[in-house]
């Protein structure tokens, strides 16, 4: 029962109330609010994961802002002192309305007067909603990079990759394309050299930042037998004091040991053009080239009886080197004295022996009397000089044509493209950055060493500075997308059946797998061919590709565009190998075959000879590289040919997207059968007097990084 005093009560109010809402009007004050419905605050729980390495943490603040499909929060400070390394701190972010769903999280570090600007290695962030009798949602938005205050605002998103036609949400789209600005900005094309693949635009490590720079763990290379010698610019004494050098050097390389047991022979010469560490030269021949003046009569007594040179033609069992391309590279000047090259030409012959042997070679490309054809039969210091000058052009080629261009350089072109192009969310950003991403730190760190004056190319390598861009550009000329994809390679050079090859074995079986693999990553983001061919990111990348890495020369047989999804498998599958794979066979057994200097020497300190029988076995080592720069050479392909402590094998992957689902089924089911490919060639290599390791899935490096 309400009383008399009640009602008295609300009168009262009622009147107080009347006279306050005039004053409100008579103050021209929108009172409109007191009929407004109470707005519903949203809670937040929001928990920031910081990384579990040593250097993870920081003494900066952190400011936290929640961006959904309805709105955004204000920022809220996370304090500095819960930023330390494999901790996990959660804290609460209330909305004055429901945001709708978080899509982003805009993270910003800030640093604490009087402290150090450290960097924060972020690992992840969790946000929930919901709680007091609504079942909880909790996202999830992986970080597993470095912050920096320089940064400003970063954003992150759901770890759900997808393809930009795959976007439903603007906010989300709008992300991408200001990820994608952003980044443009950042990492600018630079001419490298005329008529070579563009580099990017940083002159140091330091515009790289920490998420895209590495530190490798040395092996603890052992240098003491091989530096020293930088005041010796004299030519080796004799054969004696070479021999000084490589015991003292070679320690237990047995590949090293029997190379320099055999490199004077015939059929060790052959072997190394199908499996040394450059095995990209050699092709199979039907015709010879018209400026190669050999007959049948010349090459009788190194061919079966009663055969002939145009029997083997038609067999198919002659094979050909041609360094055409190191033509009119002008050559260095080492030790202030004029160095040589020679551009050759080498014909082999696979023998019923299984033998692949040299039975021709002629120094220069254009034939007549002072540029005669060596064989065999000739006086054996003529034969073994003509064979250290094949392996000279060799030596020019393989550096900077079969391992640094088409690993390195090309690399560097796959990675910038995908930085400029692709958005992190996007399935080949997530697929080919484990492949690519130390490239540009290795190449922007050659560039300041090795290529650069008073680098070893400058003080001991016959090419030199100003002969390096030229080969370059004609290596560029002549470079074919064929020729980086393993099975058209090998049957465009005809050596792919060849039983000595274990490169091409190998390399087919690396290929094949990962073709597989690749194959089975674009189906799963691409149902049909028109999702690759609407894909405007992917097809943007590509193009950026054959602009500032094919130079938008036709020729080349790049794509300019994916039509459908095998095209695409098969370039994703081309970038993963040559990135890893290639860059194991090319780089890890240079100082294999390297080591004795003679077989592959980087210079040749006098012009090659224009007759027969002027040349004494005194004379060989006048011709080779002089101490100093011998030396110099043998301490870069050792500190090169060194795998890290801690380097990623092939097809492991440490990144957040392959940690479950699909992507985590297809890297299990990947390294399963890369398991089985190296035990194969394990098995193989016990039945060879000379083991093939360099392809095998355990000794491939994830990417290039050294």
């Amino acid at each position: 029962m309400y009383t008399k005093a009640y009602f008295a009560s609300l009168r009262n109010w009622l009147a107080n109330f009347h006279l306050w809402e005039q004053d409100v009007r008579s103050a021209d004050l929108d009172s409109s609010f007191l009929l407004a419905p109470v707005r519903e605050m949203e809670v937040y729980v929001v928990t920031l994961r910081t990384a579990p390495g040593p250097r993870s943490s920081t003494y900066c603040t952190v400011l936290v802002t929640l961006i959904g499909t309805s709105g955004e929060s204000q920022p809220v400070s996370l304090e500095r002192e819960h930023l330390i390394s494999g901790s996990a701190h959660t804290i609460t972010v209330t909305a004055e309305r429901p945001l709708g769903a978080v899509v982003l999280v805009r993270l910003r570090l800030q640093t604490r007067p009087g402290f150090p600007d450290l960097d924060w290695h972020c690992q992840d962030v969790e946000v929930g909603v919901g709680g007091g009798g609504k079942e909880r949602q909790v996202d999830h938005f992986p970080c597993n990079k470095w912050l920096r205050t320089a940064d400003g605002d970063i954003e992150l998103r759901n770890g759900q990759v997808c393809t930009v036609n795959s976007e439903t949400l603007q906010i989300l789209k709008d992300h991408r394309m200001r990820e994608i600005k952003n980044k443009q900005q950042h990492f600018r094309w630079r001419t490298f050299a005329q008529g070579v693949p563009n580099c990017v635009d940083m002159d140091s490590l330091k515009p790289l930042g920490p998420n895209l720079s590495y530190t490798r763990q040395s092996p603890g290379t052992e240098l003491q037998y091989l530096r020293g010698f930088a005041d010796r610019a004299v030519p080796w004494s004799g054969f004696e004091e070479l021999w000084t050098l490589f015991a003292l050097n070679v320690r237990d390389n047995h590949v090293a040991k029997y190379v320099q047991a055999h490199w004077s022979e015939d059929s060790f010469f052959g072997y190394q053009c199908l499996n040394g560490c450059n095995p990209m030269m050699i092709s199979q021949v039907h015709s010879l080239p018209p400026n190669l003046p050999v007959t049948t009569d010349m090459l009788c007594p190194f061919l079966p009886q009663a055969s002939s040179l145009e029997l083997e033609l038609e067999r198919g069992t002659l094979f050909l080197l041609d360094y055409k391309v190191v033509e009119g590279v002008p050559p260095n000047t080492v030790n202030g004295q004029q160095q040589y090259l020679a551009a050759p030409l080498c014909l082999l012959y696979y023998n019923p022996q299984g033998e692949l042997k040299p039975i021709a070679i002629q120094l220069q490309q254009t034939p007549g009397p002072e540029n005669p054809v060596f064989l065999p039969s000739d006086p054996e210091p003529d034969w073994l000089l003509a064979k250290m000058w094949v392996r000279c052009a060799d030596f020019q080629c393989h550096q900077l044509i079969s391992h640094f261009l088409v690993t390195h350089l090309l690399g560097e072109v796959y990675c910038t493209a995908t930085l400029r192009q692709l958005p992190e969310i996007h399935p080949l950003h997530q697929l080919l950055m484990p492949h690519i991403r130390t490239t540009l730190q290795i190449n922007i760190q050659a560039r300041l060493s090795l290529l650069a004056p008073g680098g070893v190319f400058d003080k001991s390598i016959a090419c030199g500075l100003e002969g390096l861009p030229v080969l370059l550009r004609q290596g560029t000329e002549q470079l074919r997308y064929s020729a980086l994809c393993v099975p058209e390679d090998l049957n465009n050079r005809g050596v792919g059946k060849l039983p000595i090859n274990y490169y091409s074995q190998d390399a087919m079986r690396v290929w094949n797998a990962l073709h597989r693999f690749t194959v089975a990553w674009v189906d799963l983001y691409y149902p049909n061919d028109s999702d690759v061919q609407h894909d405007t990111e992917l097809q943007m990348w590509i193009q950026e590709i054959f602009t500032y890495g094919a130079l938008d020369q036709k020729s080349t047989g790049f794509p300019q565009a994916f039509q459908t999804k095998m095209e695409l498998s098969k370039f994703v599958t081309m970038v993963i190998f040559s990135s890893s794979a290639q860059h194991a066979a090319v780089n890890f057994s240079q100082l294999d075959f390297n080591l004795w200097m003679p077989n592959c020497p980087a210079t040749m300190s006098r012009p090659p000879p224009q007759s027969k029988g002027s040349v004494t076995w005194e004379d060989l080592l006048s011709m080779l590289p002089p101490v100093n720069a011998t030396c110099s050479v043998l301490t870069t392909l050792t500190l090169l040919s060194q795998p890290s402590l801690d380097y990623v094998p092939l097809g492991q992957y440490r990144e957040h997207n392959f940690t479950s689902g699909a992507p985590q089924r297809l890297a299990a089911a990947l390294q399963v059968e890369l398991k089985a490919i190296g035990s194969e060639i394990a098995e193989r290599n016990t039945k060879l007097t000379l083991p093939y390791t360099y392809l095998s899935p355990d000794r491939i490096e994830n990417s290039v990084a050294i």
